[in-house]
């Protein structure tokens, strides 16, 4: 059902929230007087009209408004939303332990991932057990080291594939390639196989995970108003339960199959991350159990594959629209590592340019707009307002990356501007936060920090690119679609020529 028309419906059954409404304030707490600002809330609905169909864009034009720290009423949810560096700061480091717990989608609670998945459970013991087995057991410096050959191997074979649409003079879907080498590059860190194929299309499987970040990104009314969330007005909770389960159901198979293996006498291990993770559960000292293996699975694949194959999707358009800025990247990979070879991961620190082409692609297009949602633990002030506590907090970082009063010609394409810069995306350089900051930093960074450039660099690198069906550069679409992250709306597709 249209989300505007359940708001309508939200307005007919006016008296039964008024109802609710009583009940649930008997005995609350006085309101701080010094919220922050913010466009004055309708009844019962507050400010739900004003998210729109991309409510990073229509939040970053509030902020224009009402100044880059505001407050929305979203039905029973107060919610501040801050569009500046110097409040990301305030929100990412500095009240970093009071913000630190989520509010939690009520989609999310779907095989009960808000209690079990590492992006959304509180911090605990659990959450820190969780984080050191990412830190310790998937992405440490060291397992990534010993796996830079499997991501070597899956570029390689993204330019293979590349290579053949080349020679037939086809037209390649970049986010669709893009995600295929991702998942397997993932898959075969975790499970020593690829998780798809050339011959076997990627597109099924990223729909699925695009529609899984749709599902816990997209607006739901039993969010903002509890009492709905026993009738899932959207079924965006029943859709998500059938869609985790389909990632489910792939873990289960691969863990018995690799449970079964490692019971046959004389059966070598794989030493991948799922043969770690299988000693950890096994040792009784240890508090981690298959389920929890799997939700770490279902984070890690959806997460690690979206969001690498949509940043690359984005820099690849923005290079294609600007032919100049293409070129300049292409002559820096024909120095240094010379003109058709793909690019290694040591060859990375010597490429300034491909690195600021891919800042400015993250300052442009984060691909998760506006970070995940936080709750304030307690009252707190930030730029002389009160946050007040049990607030849903959001870091629009799409504002923030085209804040006029930080950079200069924010919506141009400029990777210029971060040349002999030391600014960079690990949390630290408020302006520019695409993963977030603080103990709730996206542990996949480093992963994607190597991808990335190995992806992009070779493509640019060995083959050049023109449009399909006569497509100029000033015309190709940029329009995105909002879930958990942002997609472009219309997938690149682009004719490769070999160098």
């Amino acid at each position: 059902m249209d989300f505007l028309v359940l708001i309508l419906y939200v307005y007919l059954i006016w008296v039964l929230f008024q109802a609710l409404s009583f009940v649930a304030n008997r005995g609350r707490r006085a309101r701080p007087s010094n919220l922050p600002p913010g466009p004055w809330p309708l009844p019962i609905i507050g400010n739900l009209l004003e998210l729109g169909d991309l409510p990073h864009k229509s939040l970053a034009r509030l902020a224009g408004t009402y100044g880059p720290i505001i407050k929305l009423e979203l039905g029973y949810m107060t919610t501040v939303v801050v569009s500046s560096s110097t409040f990301a700061k305030e929100i990412l480091q500095t009240h970093d332990a009071v913000l630190s717990n989520r509010m939690i989608p009520e989609s999310i609670t779907a095989h009960d991932h808000d209690k079990l998945g590492l992006p959304w459970v509180p911090v605990s013991p659990l959450f820190r057990n969780l984080r050191k087995v990412y830190n310790s057991h998937i992405f440490s410096s060291k397992k990534l080291d010993l796996n830079q050959h499997l991501r070597g191997e899956k570029v390689e074979e993204l330019v293979a594939f590349v290579r053949k649409h080349a020679d037939a003079s086809e037209a390649v879907n970049i986010g669709e390639a893009a995600f295929r080498t991702s998942l397997n590059a993932i898959s075969n860190m975790v499970f020593s196989f690829d998780m798809t194929d050339p011959l076997n299309p990627a597109g099924e499987l990223k729909e699925l995970v695009w529609q899984i970040m749709f599902e816990i990104g997209k607006p739901n009314l039993a969010d903002y108003f509890p009492v709905l969330k026993k009738i899932d007005p959207h079924g965006s909770k029943r859709r998500l339960e059938a869609l985790f389960q389909k990632m489910f159901d792939f873990f289960d198979d691969a863990i018995q199959r690799r449970l079964q293996l490692r019971k046959e006498k004389g059966s070598a291990r794989c030493n991948d991350v799922l043969d770690n993770l299988l000693d950890v559960v096994e040792d009784e000292n240890e508090t981690l159990d298959i389920s929890l293996v799997k939700h770490l699975f279902l984070d890690t694949f959806v997460a690690g594959g979206e969001t690498t194959s949509s940043t690359l999707e984005w820099a690849m358009s923005e290079l294609l629209r600007d032919p100049e800025k293409l070129s300049r990247t292409q002559a820096e990979l024909h120095q240094v590592i010379g003109k058709g070879k793909k690019v290694e991961e040591a060859d990375v620190s010597r490429l300034p340019y491909l690195q600021a082409v891919l800042k400015e692609t993250f300052r442009l297009h984060p691909t998760v707009p506006l970070l995940l949602p936080r709750k304030s633990g307690e009252d707190l002030v930030v730029g002389g307002f009160t946050i007040p506590e049990g607030a849903q907090v959001l870091v629009n970082v799409f504002a923030i990356g085209r804040d006029p009063s930080v950079w200069d010609d924010p919506d141009k394409f400029v990777p210029e501007r971060f040349l002999g810069s030391d600014m960079d995306v690990r949390g630290q350089n408020f302006e520019l936060v695409p993963f977030g900051g603080g103990r709730r930093i996206c542990p996949g960074l480093p992963l994607a920090m190597r991808m990335l450039p190995l992806m992009l660099g070779s493509l640019v690198n060995i083959f050049d690119w023109k449009l399909e069906d006569g497509v100029i550069p000033e015309n190709i679409n940029m329009e995105d679609k909002f879930g958990l992250t942002v997609q472009k709306a219309q997938s690149l597709k682009a004719v490769p020529i070999p160098l």
